[in-house]
């Protein structure tokens, strides 16, 4: 079964992890012009109130997503490894069964986040008077989650087997469809949040199906018969004890967020409104660590697969010295061109400040930043599940104690709340790195 999938086993490795990175970068990119269409047309045509009441979302949203999407990846990472010792029937048993499982997962936490909407953003201090809007923001993304998450773990398995370019043509269809469905609904229609979100949710649909069609007829892993789909409790097991980490450190994760979104709230809206500004640039700054990460996942699962471990180590170090130049030309950007990326989604100047010093300050701390996905992509296409468990308890810790530290403590106010996100990058690539000295190098 050659078509549409590239064996990473053999070749150079900068190679391999450039050659799938990249496509899986501008994928990434256009995923992200959701949220960027989203904040610049709400901002633009609808005012900062709703910006803000979009932007207050964000953590809550991202836990539900990440919480669904763990589990997708972790099905892809134990697919690469399977792959890579060339084990056919155990590749179609993990898209089987991490599919099941990823069907039932989304309708559940869907449904829960529908109903606690309200009370997760009360707890949030989110301010009374985008508190509606934000509410029913939440739950449109509620009603998207099936979606949203079949079409990761469809991607997520298409670039296990070396694919990263195909999940990319759907991506930029449902972008299209996306933005323009924003413009028609909130700028003719007038229907403003409620439109952006009936949008966006349009496209993850458009997105989920037309890979799920593509796949099947372009890639022989998912021509499955009847015969295939068998629910097999230890391949089951396997994608849980994986994923379910995965799941609950981007969910932390999404904790730790919601804890800073906490403090940002606390001081008013204009705060609220240059925060989402800055997320939804920093958003874009996390791609490229990202799919450097992701491709480092499907290069070293397979490796590993295949007990190449020496290509595993030339991939953590290639990819180092790839994040490092990634860094450096990003820090430039934002330190140059901060204040005018910032101006695309609001008017207001005291937004457009405050959010220019954000981007300059946690810029410094990129390099911190690309570290955690590097070592996280090596370390997951290893299988460390432990790993992505206690990173995401990390940095729970973090959010929970660094903001409160340096804004009140410190008393630097505002500006505390970009510095203590570098600080926390810090800490998390810190004992990311310890991690892979202590056990990763063990384990090749």
């Amino acid at each position: 079964m050659k078509d549409n999938t590239t064996d990473m086993t053999v070749g150079n490795p900068v190679r391999h992890i450039l050659l799938f990175a990249l496509p899986a970068l501008v994928g990434n990119l256009f995923q992200q012009v959701y949220n960027l269409a989203d904040s610049i047309i709400v901002g633009r045509f609808v005012g900062a109130d709703a910006l803000a009441a979009v932007g207050s979302t964000a953590s809550i949203t991202f836990m539900f997503f990440a919480l669904c999407n763990g589990i997708g990846n972790g099905g892809g990472i134990i697919a690469s490894q399977f792959y890579g010792a060339h084990d056919e029937e155990h590749v179609k048993s993990c898209i089987v069964n991490t599919g099941f499982i990823m069907l039932i997962v989304p309708l559940l936490f869907g449904t829960i986040g529908f109903i606690s909407a309200p009370a997760l953003l009360a707890l949030l201090s989110t301010p009374a008077e985008i508190l509606p809007d934000a509410a029913m923001y939440v739950r449109f993304m509620c009603v998207g989650l099936l979606f949203v998450s079949l079409y990761n773990y469809l991607a997520a398995m298409l670039r296990a087997l070396g694919d990263s370019k195909s999940p990319l043509y759907f991506l930029i269809l449902s972008t299209v469809i996306n933005v323009v469905l924003d413009v028609v609904l909130v700028y003719f229609f007038k229907q403003g949040i409620k439109g952006v979100a009936v949008a966006t949710i349009v496209s993850q649909f458009t997105a989920a199906v037309s890979c799920a069609v593509y796949a099947r007829r372009t890639n022989a892993y998912f021509r499955l018969t009847r015969s295939d789909f068998v629910i097999r409790a230890q391949m089951v097991n396997k994608i849980l004890r994986l994923g379910v980490p995965m799941s609950l450190q981007f969910a932390l994760i999404a904790v730790s967020s919601m804890a800073l979104q906490r403090f940002v709230n606390s001081y008013g809206t204009v705060a609220v409104a240059a925060f989402t500004a800055t997320n939804r640039i920093e958003q874009l700054i996390h791609q490229p660590y990202q799919t450097l990460g992701a491709s480092l996942s499907a290069f070293c699962g397979q490796n590993y697969g295949a007990k190449k471990y020496d290509r595993v180590t030339a991939g953590y170090r290639k990819g180092l010295l790839i994040m490092l130049v990634l860094s450096t030309a990003m820090l430039l950007i934002m330190q140059f061109l901060g204040r005018g990326i910032t101006s695309l989604f609001v008017s207001d100047r005291q937004v457009i400040d405050m959010g220019t010093m954000g981007l300059k300050t946690t810029s410094v701390f990129y390099v911190a930043l690309g570290l955690i996905y590097v070592v996280r992509g090596v370390l997951t296409g290893m299988g460390d599940a432990f790993f992505a468990l206690f990173n995401g308890i990390i940095e729970v810790i973090g959010r929970f104690t660094v903001p409160i530290l340096v804004t009140k403590y410190l008393g630097l106010g505002e500006f505390g709340i970009w510095l203590s996100s570098g600080i926390v990058w810090i800490i998390s690539g810190g004992t990311a790195w310890l991690r892979y000295v202590t056990y990763g190098k063990r384990k090749l």
